[in-house]
């Protein structure tokens, strides 16, 4: 049998049974895999700045429930516990009822970003101990005298050198010294360390001795968490390389206390299923995995809402999108193009690059909690700094002095002045009002009316310029896309963000607050494999190319083994970076998977020309083409709610408004009657036009004149700027 739902990432897949036209495995060993019986709930956790959200579908009815509480910034964990206490608790359901439990975690982020990871050491090749130092060429402030070079990770005098060196061909120049190495070992052990990177001159190459340092740490600093470049990203730039490998050692004791802890808190709950960690690549992997590779989850939580994006964006048969995840401490924006997240191979963390694959996500300073104040200037600035969880804006009642965006929201009206978080949350307008008076009114010379929708002004710039940053400066046209608000405030600005840029569809998932923990189970486990070998993209080198991934995909394999993945849910994704020769930048190309023959080579090339010309502006087609890295993605798919379209009922009336508020809109003087609906209330089918205000649990929406709500089967609204038309 063949999979009945189209939107299923598993509709390419053979499968033993359908159940409700979705594939479903049976009589398999690994709970994450299985469905049905006493196990029944599935649950994504989502740890966010302010708020930590909660996905739960039961399997059997195919109820999704929503679920949001405050963070704990101290201990994350506390948050999650208590958590999916209070969800099995509202459910009446067994903590044994769980059979999948995932979530994404801002640990690694906020150690590097509070500089709280461990004491670690570095060993490389002699001569390249200040390699972290130096880096490369790239200066991002290239006229400021004073910039401000990354933190070192590494302490001073812990840098330290061995004798050996591998030559560019993987031959060995330099035998490795051991006796000096265990000497190296044994200076860091007695300087404290708790964790060593290594990183040698074309390891990734010939991985022999660093491999070999590996046993030498093991037999004489059993204890220390140790990393190898060769074995957590084989490619060629030795900087990255580096900087990659240290953060991994930086982070690795710091996320194994964390994820241990949190094991062992879920299993005290009963909880008999093995918790999953989300990778910033958008998919799922293991404790263990997320102890060996820790810097795989350096964007964990918001590339779970992208992949949401991506399987919402089927839903509404929009295959451009751009996300829109404004949260209470930040926004996060990323572009999908054909129903597929970008992928990048290096991104900047902290200052450093991570050469891992990472969705392409601009993170900004712009949330309800950012914080709005005047500059020395007598500019009205908003962000990046926020009010985070607590003390939170000052309307939360928790004695926070400073005005924020959700602050000015209520003052305009767009939020409700009394209760939010669906009545579970009291708000005091007075308390707003008296934050935005006193830090912005009394500073300048605005009123309460163009103070509040001020603030709400600069923060949606703030929102447009990011925006702009992954569409119109890569080539694309903002036009030709929708924007897809999620997050607890995204739509509150949505539809007067994309007016600004010209966008006329914008898209809100049935429950947007909650959309990264949804798409924790929508992810799929995935292992991102990649060797390099600069070679000429020719027929003559297609059996090297082969053996290239024929490797690849053996090392795949065995990791699938490890995570219990049976054998017809796996599936491998094929990319080749190529450049032309002499450029010293790549472009990642997809390519089919199986043996790579003279045709698929022939249309690897010319995709690779095309992409070229989109990105820059032209192509050399008779130009030598290098192939330098190459990618193989070992992906092993699993259980997803199987979300079904609902009948259309477009003659149903429009519900009656639970009040009717006076509210202030964007380029508007003057405040106005505007009805207030509830979005459960919504029928698949139905057309609302606004002004109008749509509140529910988690989030709330806010559409301008001129634009018109469109309800779609599965609950998703669909809002169109209608006011040209």
């Amino acid at each position: 049998n063949q999979c009945l739902d189209p939107l299923c990432h598993m509709c390419k897949l053979p499968v033993q049974n359908t159940k409700n036209g979705h594939a479903r495995m049976e009589q398999l060993t690994n709970n994450q895999y299985m469905g049905g019986n006493n196990m029944s709930y599935m649950i994504g956790v989502d740890v966010g700045g302010t708020f930590t959200d909660f996905s739960v579908f039961n399997q059997e009815t195919g109820e999704l429930f929503n679920y949001k509480d405050s963070s704990t910034p101290a201990d994350p964990s506390k948050a999650i516990v208590k958590g999916v206490q209070d969800v099995l608790e509202i459910k009446k359901a067994k903590s044994e009822t769980v059979s999948y439990l995932a979530h994404g975690t801002t640990v690694g982020t906020n150690a590097l970003i509070e500089k709280k990871g461990c004491r670690l050491g570095l060993i490389t090749t002699k001569g390249f101990k200040d390699l972290m130092e130096i880096g490369t060429q790239r200066r991002p402030s290239l006229y400021n005298l004073q910039a401000q070079k990354p933190y070192p990770l590494v302490p001073s005098g812990l840098n330290c050198t061995v004798t050996e060196r591998i030559r560019y061909d993987g031959s060995i120049e330099t035998p490795l010294d051991e006796e000096e190495t265990r000497e190296v070992v044994r200076y860091l052990k007695a300087q404290g360390v708790a964790a060593i990177a290594v990183c040698t001159l074309f390891s990734f190459i010939n991985p022999v001795h660093e491999e070999r340092i590996e046993e030498i740490i093991h037999e004489e600093f059993p204890e220390a968490y140790v990393t190898i470049s060769s074995k957590l990203a084989p490619e060629f730039r030795e900087f990255s390389r580096m900087s990659t490998t240290v953060m991994n050692s930086y982070l690795g004791p710091v996320m194994k206390k964390y994820v241990n802890n949190f094991r062992e808190s879920i299993a005290q709950l009963g909880i008999k299923v093995e918790p999953y960690v989300t990778q910033s690549n958008g998919s799922i992997i293991s404790i263990k995995e997320t102890i060996d590779c820790p810097i795989k989850t350096a964007l964990s939580g918001p590339s779970a809402g992208v992949i949401a994006a991506a399987y919402i964006g089927k839903q509404c048969e929009a295959d451009k999108i751009i996300t829109f995840d404004m949260g209470g401490t930040s926004a996060d924006i990323s572009l999908i193009e054909n129903y597929t997240p970008q992928v990048s191979n290096e991104r900047y963390v902290e200052g450093y690059p991570a050469r891992i694959p990472m969705i392409n996500i601009i993170t900004i300073g712009a949330g309800g909690g950012s914080i709005a104040k005047i500059d020395d200037g007598g500019a009205l600035k908003v962000g990046p700094k926020s009010a985070g969880a607590t003390p939170g804006p000052a309307c939360y009642m928790r004695g926070g002095e400073n005005p924020c965006v959700t602050d000015a929201n209520i003052v305009l009206g767009k939020l409700n002045q009394k209760k939010i978080l669906g009545g579970r949350m009291d708000v005091d307008i007075e308390l707003a009002k008296n934050a935005i008076k006193t830090k912005i009114c009394d500073k300048s010379n605005l009123d309460m009316k163009r103070a509040a929708n001020g603030i709400i002004t600069v923060v949606n710039s703030n929102m447009v310029r990011a925006i702009r940053s992954v569409s119109v400066e890569k080539g694309y046209d903002v036009r030709e896309f929708s924007l897809m608000a999620f997050g607890g405030a995204g739509p509150l600005h949505a539809c007067e963000v994309a007016k600004e840029l010209g966008m006329k569809e914008v898209l809100i998932p049935p429950h947007p607050g909650t959309l990264c923990s949804l798409g924790l189970l929508l992810a799929d486990t995935k292992f991102d494999l990649s060797r390099t070998k600069v070679m000429n993209g020719e027929a003559d080198n297609l059996d090297s190319i082969n053996e290239q991934f024929d490797n690849m995909v053996e090392q795949g394999t065995g990791l699938l083994d490890k995570e219990g993945v049976p054998a017809d849910r796996r599936y491998f994704e094929f990319a080749i970076d190529m450049r032309y020769q002499r450029q010293n930048f790549e472009i990642s190309i997809p390519v089919p998977a199986g043996k790579m023959t003279e045709e698929t080579l022939k249309k690897a090339l010319a995709d690779f020309h095309a992409e070229h010309k989109r990105s820059y502006g032209y192509c050399k087609e008779d130009a030598i083409v290098q192939f330098v890295s190459y990618r193989v993605s070992a992906i092993g798919v699993i259980d997803k709610p199987d979300l079904k379209a609902s009948e259309l009922h477009p003659e149903a009336p429009i519900p009656a408004p639970i009040e009717v508020r006076q509210v202030l809109f964007q380029n508007s003087d003057e405040y106005i009657e505007t009805p207030v609906y509830l979005r459960e209330e919504f029928v698949p089918g139905q057309a609302i036009p606004g002004p109008c205000i749509c509140e529910q649990m988690d989030t709330t929406l806010v559409v301008p004149k001129g634009w018109t709500i469109h309800v779609d089967g599965y609950h998703n609204l669909k809002i169109r700027d209608e006011e040209e038309k």
